[in-house]
């Protein structure tokens, strides 16, 4: 059962405005929220803001002597089921990784037993600071503590950076996930992100530029990948496939809209990611507002490139495990191993989708996946079972990488 009692810390940064659509989120979906600020906090929003939305007085102060006649901060700590400090500025996480209790919110953490997720929000420069990757990384070992996030993007100082704290949507779904289960297999305890499908590229209100990719090979990854343990996001174009068990769908159309669905989920936790989508190289330079209509014998039309998903996610300073697929119809190997190299990928899966009966709507395929020390055929079989044995392989190379 998720957690039913959220205690939402807020510290002080520009982010703070977001934590009040995050507390009418949780209160929307049924959920006690009770409210703690620093003075940082208050800085930038008011207290009566969070009492409106949350219902519940919202406190401020460690020596508060009528709360704290009853021991508030402990009746507190022992309410929540779930701690949450969103956002977490840089001052926070370095007194809350060096156990602090100094204020009423690290007073908290230190006395909860219930599970605390941090989400940081600061200046890019900040974030990559190595005092704030120090502290980071004995956050991260800390078994009661979670980080979500940072996001990157475009801050509020006009920097463009990871240190955005994550959306309030996001942040709400993931205190509403419902924890999971022990897992077991070659992929317990890992999170994957996994692409599918095709992306249309709009042309008009009608028609759009898109490819025949089913996303049946990515959708069979996805289910053999939570079948093996892990925890799977699917970011899907449109297709016409169920939703694997256990596998939770975010559905785009674009490839902007993949490049950021990716982005945010790789940004909330990824350990491995694996692109199979077959995204559009190329979209139209403008979408017409309505249908274009048959005038000549001849029409033009502007392309421009669309943003690279795989070799975004791999050159980032966070970059996952990253595998890529390359669906070509000559000389596979060869364009296969020199896409792994340039996007300078961790492995790469390749098939031929010239050959008869296999890859592009088919439930048959063969591959051969490349890795810098080697390589390896599956198939002809069906997806399902090379799906199987491609997790078999990642799960090992991955382990290798994180264990050198």
């Amino acid at each position: 059962m998720a957690a039913k009692r959220i205690l939402l810390g807020i510290t002080g940064g520009i982010a703070a405005y977001k934590s009040a659509e995050l507390v009418r989120l949780l209160k929307k979906a049924g959920l006690e929220v009770r409210v703690v600020m620093t003075r940082g906090a208050e800085a930038f929003i008011t207290p009566l803001t969070f009492q409106a939305l949350s219902g519940e007085p919202v406190r401020t102060s460690l020596l508060d002597p009528e709360a704290e006649a009853g021991m508030g901060h402990i009746e507190l700590a022992k309410w929540a089921d779930q701690v949450v400090v969103a956002p977490a500025s840089a001052d926070f996480l370095a007194r809350l990784a060096q156990g602090m209790a100094d204020d009423l919110l690290t007073t908290v953490c230190c006395a909860t037993e219930a599970p605390i997720a941090v989400a940081p929000a600061m200046n890019q420069a900040m974030w990559k600071n190595f005092r704030t990757q120090r502290n980071v990384q004995l956050l991260s070992e800390d078994p009661q503590i979670t980080l979500w996030g940072p996001d990157q993007g475009e801050q509020a100082c006009g920097d463009t950076g990871p240190g955005r704290m994550l959306e309030p949507e996001a942040l709400a779904r993931m205190v509403m996930a419902p924890p999971e289960p022990p897992a077991t297999g070659v992929l317990a305890g890992r999170r994957l992100v996994i692409t599918a499908g095709p992306t249309r590229e709009p042309i008009d209100p009608v028609r759009y530029i898109s490819n025949h990719s089913s996303g049946k090979m990515g959708y069979a990854i996805a289910r053999a990948a939570a079948a093996a343990g892990a925890r799977v996001v699917l970011v899907s174009g449109p297709v016409n496939l169920p939703a694997p068990e256990g596998v939770e769908v975010r559905p785009v159309v674009t490839a902007g809209d993949m490049l950021r669905a990716s982005e945010q989920a790789v940004t909330e936790g990824c350990d491995v990611f694996i692109a199979t989508a077959a995204v559009a190289d190329y979209r139209p330079e403008n979408c017409a507002g309505d249908k274009i209509k048959k005038t000549s014998e001849a029409m033009s039309l502007a392309l421009v490139r669309n943003p690279d998903t795989l070799a975004t996610i791999a050159a980032r300073p966070d970059a996952p495990f990253t595998v890529g697929f390359a669906a070509e119809t000559t000389d596979v190997a060869r364009y296969a191993t020199d896409k792994m190299q340039r996007k300078k990928l961790n492995m790469i899966v390749a098939n031929d989708v010239s050959a008869p009966g296999l890859g592009f709507n088919s439930d048959q395929n063969a591959v051969t996946v490349f890795w810098p020390e080697g390589q390896e055929s599956i198939g002809p079989d069906s997806k399902q079972a090379i799906a199987e044995r491609l997790v078999t392989l990642i799960a090992s190379h991955s382990d290798r990488i994180e264990n050198a």
